[in-house]
């Protein structure tokens, strides 16, 4: 078997994709990185592409470079356009990039199996972003790769690993326990997906990330230290107030949106904030609300935050809610001057439905981001809610 191939879901992961490639470049395990100019320009990179660069079908794998990166598009318009932004920069570097429309709709899931089953059987290695993903657990029942490995799609990994260390099912932290009806009749695609994502006899798994984890037996973690994000932008040019970064812990149930919407308000005034980088999963009427009430620029990224942070302009300090860019950011933004704080979520903001981890895994979010990154911590008064800086 040979080739190497990556399933990416989302901007992020392709974005890590792309940075596991970088360190395996100087063993001739990706094309030839390109320069770019001082700015990060993508107009000064020079021209290393594949032969078939335009939604190439992954299967030609004589005509394919050693990495071929299939993207199974998701539906909501904002992820699919950085993904688009991405693919061109992956493009730009010399791989393959197939755009498989994986949920466009009746027949599209066995179509999409029956386009891969050939890359994904002579596939030596496989790059996977999500191993909670479905999809993603499916393709792994109809084939078992000799080499895996799962880079970062946001701090899930850290329940990931940790879920394989102890043998557990896969379950993404803020989902409650039980199992509802589509669990239940997806149970056997998850349970051998967690198998084939587990290192055996002929199988290896490496965790490619930037979160602190606890390698399970078996495991290689290679550190993602996010060194072609550096090497192909910035430094960037930084403004004289501050950012804040917002998060989907309101669209996913998790944090109450009058206490989140409060705490945005806070922060603002507290550090002189001027824009708010919305997530791609939060909703038009909340980043509404919160431009109307707040006064804060809402900035919808056209790529991921790492990127947007390097090339710049960005406030001198990020102020950031418990997810990944509290440990992706002083890596990427090392040497630059910008400092990055994150506010712990207080017991008191989440919602009675969330799930009984959640508290737990945010902490730990927060908690375990690097030393550089000041913490600030919250508590809910009577009748407001009064942030302490430290």
């Amino acid at each position: 078997m040979t080739g190497q191939l990556a399933f990416v879901e989302s901007p992020v992961q392709l974005l890590n994709v792309l940075e596991w490639a970088h360190t395996q470049a100087p063993a001739g395990g990706a094309p030839a990185a390109a320069p770019t100019g001082a700015a990060g320009s993508t107009d000064a990179r020079a021209s290393v592409r594949a032969v078939h660069e335009t939604d190439a079908t992954p299967g030609a794998a004589a005509a394919a470079p050693p990495l071929t990166i299939v993207v199974l598009s998701p539906t909501d318009p904002m992820s699919r356009g950085q993904l688009r932004r991405m693919a061109q920069l992956a493009r730009d570097e010399g791989f393959t990039v197939h755009w498989q429309e994986a949920r466009g709709g009746r027949g599209s899931l066995a179509r999409t199996l029956r386009e891969l089953a050939r890359p994904l059987r002579s596939a030596e290695r496989v790059i996977i972003g999500d191993p909670f993903s479905r999809y993603v657990q499916l393709l792994l029942t109809l084939f078992g790769p000799r080499h895996l490995t799962v880079v970062d799609d946001g701090t899930a990994t850290m329940e990931f690993a940790a879920q394989l260390g102890r043998g557990e099912r896969l379950v993404r932290w803020h989902r409650k326990g039980s199992l509802g009806p589509r669990e239940l009749v997806l149970a056997p695609v998850t349970s051998l997906a967690k198998r084939r994502l587990a290192p055996a006899r002929g199988r290896t798994v490496e965790i490619f990330t930037s979160l602190p984890v606890e390698a399970p037996e078996g495991v290689t973690v290679t550190e993602n230290s996010f060194a072609w994000t550096r090497t192909r932008f910035g430094p960037p040019l930084l403004t004289g107030g501050a950012d804040l970064v917002g998060t989907s812990l309101v669209e996913t149930g998790v944090v109450d949106a009058g206490h989140y919407d409060r705490v945005v308000a806070e922060l603002a005034r507290a550090h002189g904030a001027t824009r708010y980088f919305a997530h791609r999963r939060e909703s038009a009427e909340k980043l509404h609300r919160i431009a109307v009430e707040t006064g804060l620029q809402v900035v919808r990224p056209e790529l991921p935050l790492e990127l947007i942070a390097r090339r710049g302009p960005v406030g001198r300090t990020i102020v950031s809610f418990p997810s990944t860019v509290v440990h992706t950011l002083p890596l990427a933004l090392a040497g630059t001057g910008v400092k990055v704080a994150v506010c712990e979520i207080a017991p008191e903001w989440l919602r009675e439905s969330a799930s009984p981890r959640a508290q737990g895994f945010l902490s730990g979010v927060a908690g375990t981001a690097a030393h550089e990154v000041d913490r600030l911590t919250a508590r809910a008064a009577a009748t407001t809610d009064r942030l302490e800086f430290g």
